[in-house]
């Protein structure tokens, strides 16, 4: 039995700890509100100044960083850093993250069990997992730093007009997404975080994305959320049914690029402000919508690099053939100068939203959605979503070359038996959706970019690309 001084330093010390965990919070939410209002000056300063203690600890805890960075001096600029690439930081993952308990097989044996999604290895850690836009997969780990950073950002710029964020407010901060219900995808990972941690809060519900429309549409309506999320393909199929009488106060979309049409056409349902925003699961929050509609870089918490193919920067207005990004919230998995296969575009002109900040265009996903005889049209992100699980996957693209036929290119380490599990895995997914009687064949052609434009689409219909001569996304 333990005494009552005994109990009484137990309650300080978990009421201490409590504290600490919520001054985390406050000390990232007061930097980040601050940010809001910096200069110019002041935005580089506050880089520089992250930048240096980032390279430090990743120096001093990271043998990746520490053989990497062994001829960088003390006063390096950016561009002294080398830059690192997906494949290579996974290759090494061992070496990279600066915890030495932290091993990619201990984290495969977390993963094995979905209860643990959005729940933290070895209290300390979110795990997520991604492919991104390259096909190749990704382990990424959030700290409690990188956490509060990305729900200070959230909390502060979210929103791109304040009307917005005031009805939200009022309606109770109900938020809906209609993503992955499953795996450790950032999305469902930090939505069950949330839901874990403020357990008696139930504000914020996942949708599976690719569950039936009409459990969707069930879903939403009896939740009736004040904002409303998803893949913007997803959500334009959903705005077909007059089923759904949902009347959010604004609708976010991500993870592909929307189009002008599709904003249109999400804004006519659903009767408010559909605004877009730009991430990635490595870097976060890299770029919130203003009302002006420029997506500004939080240039406070990642440095974003346009460069061309060789790594060289590209000035202001130009098209990017890739990008670097330094996430300089992340001290568990340091991504500095990492490699993403977006092409943007960033500018320097003075938004008259006000802000200091950079802002860009980005030529995001842009995946066919499928259309079959019976007249079901499949998003790409779910079939996406599909195939990125199967673990013995690295890279995907599935082509539409008949009205019941689908060609898979793959590449992979079993490739045989990872055919065989992605076809069945969506064969069944399309008989759920009323498509029967697909031939789904394994082509010996592995993923290509378009010839022409050199860009790249996971998904796609051929007939489309036959007719319009364009055969790939970004």
């Amino acid at each position: 039995m333990m005494d009552a001084l005994e109990h009484r330093k137990l309650t300080e010390a978990l009421l201490a700890l409590r504290k600490e965990q919520y001054m985390s919070l406050i000390r990232a939410m007061i930097k980040t509100y601050r940010g809001n209002g910096y200069s110019r000056d002041k935005l580089s300063r506050v880089q520089k100044d992250r930048l240096k203690e980032l390279v430090r600890y990743a120096r001093e805890n990271s043998p990746f960083y520490k053989g990497l960075y062994k001829n960088i001096g003390e006063g390096f600029s950016l561009e002294d850093l080398p830059p690192v690439s997906k494949p290579e930081l996974m290759a090494n993952f061992d070496h990279v993250v600066t915890d030495r308990h932290v091993t990619m097989e201990r984290i495969d044996e977390f993963c094995t069990d979905p209860d643990h999604v959005g729940r933290m290895l070895d209290g300390k850690y979110l795990v997520f997992r991604t492919s991104g836009s390259t096909g190749n997969p990704a382990v990424v780990l959030y700290d409690k730093n990188c956490i509060d950073v990305s729900s200070a950002v959230a909390a502060f710029r979210t929103f791109a007009r304040h009307e917005d964020y005031k009805a939200f407010m009022r309606h109770g901060k109900k938020t809906a997404g209609v993503f992955a219900n499953y795996g450790f995808y950032l999305a469902c990972g930090m939505s069950r975080y949330l839901q874990l941690k403020m357990p008696r809060q139930q504000t914020k519900i996942t949708v599976d994305v690719n569950a039936p429309e009409a459990q969707i549409i069930q879903e939403l309506n009896a939740f009736d959320p004040a904002m409303l999320s998803g893949y913007p393909s997803n959500l334009a199929l959903l705005a077909d049914y007059d089923e759904l009488t949902i009347h959010p106060d604004v609708v976010i979309t991500g993870g592909e690029l929307l189009t002008d049409n599709v904003r249109r056409k999400l804004k006519d349902k659903f009767g408010c402000y559909v605004q877009t925003h730009y991430s990635c699961t490595e870097a976060g929050e890299i770029a919130c919508e203003c009302a002006e509609g420029h997506l500004h870089i939080n240039e406070d918490w990642v440095i974003v690099e346009p460069v061309d193919q060789d790594n060289r920067p590209v000035g202001y207005g130009v098209l990017s053939d890739k990008v670097l990004i330094t996430n300089l919230a992340n001290y568990i998995q340091p991504f500095i100068r990492y490699e993403l296969t977006d092409r943007i575009i960033v500018h320097h002109e003075k938004c008259r939203c006000g802000k200091n900040t950079l802002w860009l265009e980005i030529e995001g996903r842009t995946d066919d959605t499928l259309e079959f005889e019976n007249g079901v049209k499949i998003a790409p992100m779910s079939l996406y979503k599909i195939l990125e699980e199967k673990k013995c996957i690295r890279r995907f693209q599935l082509i539409q070359t008949g009205a019941r036929r689908l060609e898979l290119r793959l590449v992979s380490d079993q490739k045989e038996p990872g055919f065989a599990e992605a076809k069945q895995a969506l064969l069944a997914f399309f008989m759920s959706k009323g498509v029967e009687d697909l031939d789904i064949v394994l082509s010996d052609q592995p993923p290509q970019a378009n010839p022409v434009s050199g860009k790249f689409k996971h998904i796609y219909r051929a007939e489309k690309t036959e007719k319009t001569g364009d055969g790939s996304l970004s």
